[in-house]
């Protein structure tokens, strides 16, 4: 089949059929295609469902079948070189992973960044070491402006932010006992200095710059249709009625059971690290 590049490595093929012509992919940069199996564990999929068989998350459902990948978040190997031996694509998440391959022979998979190769080395440390990229270290010993992924908000847990990918937040300053830091969504915290992060940014850069193309594909990944609420009658939704293609007719929008939707705040007002927040994210613009 013929291929349009758009700048590697997005490509576009030919529009041999209407799905083809919107739709885009990722040009591979992967190194190995098959996973490790002793890596790898069954996933269940709810279908929206809970335990009753209810549904209780709405357009889920189908979708291909797929594998958990074993992701060590905490890279407790400290100070032992791991080489690369490949960059590897995992179904459940944006970023790839990058498989690592120890001293003693035992192996084991991180949230690869953006220019790491095979056959690179990286370390994982509690003391200082070279700030490159892939290299895990206390945020205390890492050199204020670089970028950082992959971030533990409590030492020792295992990293929990800025994990999609192309993302990547910067360390601004570690002062008090506290490192602070510049989220990608523009919020700005504090996060204990003897947390650990890696360095760099997380890769797949391009991902977001793929075009599904055709509603197949997002069956795939397992989102059913949505119907909006607008194209719905009064009974039906909110934002239902009204003579052909109308507003909403509401101040804001609204859940089909009548409960504000879209942009609404969710997080709890008495949560223990709010004060660790220095200044909240733009607000979006509606």
């Amino acid at each position: 089949m013929k291929l349009l590049l758009l700048g590697m490595p997005v490509k576009l093929y030919k529009p041999t059929t209407p799905g083809r012509r919107h739709a885009s992919v990722l040009q591979a940069v992967l190194t190995k295609q098959a996973p490790l199996k002793s890596l790898l564990f069954g996933k269940r999929q709810s279908g929206g469902r809970n335990n009753q068989g209810k549904i209780t998350v709405r357009h889920r459902g189908a979708g291909v079948k797929r594998s958990l990948r074993l992701v060590d978040f905490k890279r407790t190997k400290y100070d032992i070189p791991a080489r690369v031996e490949a960059i590897e694509y995992d179904p459940n998440r944006t970023a790839n992973l990058a498989r690592l391959c120890y001293r003693d022979g035992s192996r084991s998979y991180i949230v690869a960044p953006d220019g790491l190769k095979e056959n690179d080395k990286v370390m994982s440390s509690r003391q200082v070491i070279e700030p490159k990229a892939g290299n895990r270290l206390p945020l205390q010993y890492i050199p204020a402006g670089l970028s950082v992924h992959d971030i533990e908000l409590h030492p020792g847990r295992g990293g929990v932010m800025v994990r999609s990918a192309g993302t990547w937040a910067v360390l601004m300053s570690v002062e008090a006992g506290h490192a602070r830091l510049k989220l990608p969504s523009g919020e700005i915290r504090n996060v204990p200095a003897e947390a650990s992060a890696t360095i760099g940014q997380v890769s797949n850069i391009d991902h977001a710059n793929v075009r599904l193309g055709k509603a197949g594909r997002k069956r795939l990944m397992g989102w059913r249709p949505s119907v909006r609420g607008k194209a719905m009658n009064p009974v039906d939704h909110p934002h239902g009625g009204g003579e052909g293609h109308n507003p909403i007719g509401l101040k804001h929008p609204k859940t089909p059971w009548g409960k504000p939707a879209l942009g609404v705040p969710t997080r709890k007002n008495t949560k223990a690290s709010s004060h660790l927040i220095i200044s909240r994210r733009p607000k979006r613009n509606k």
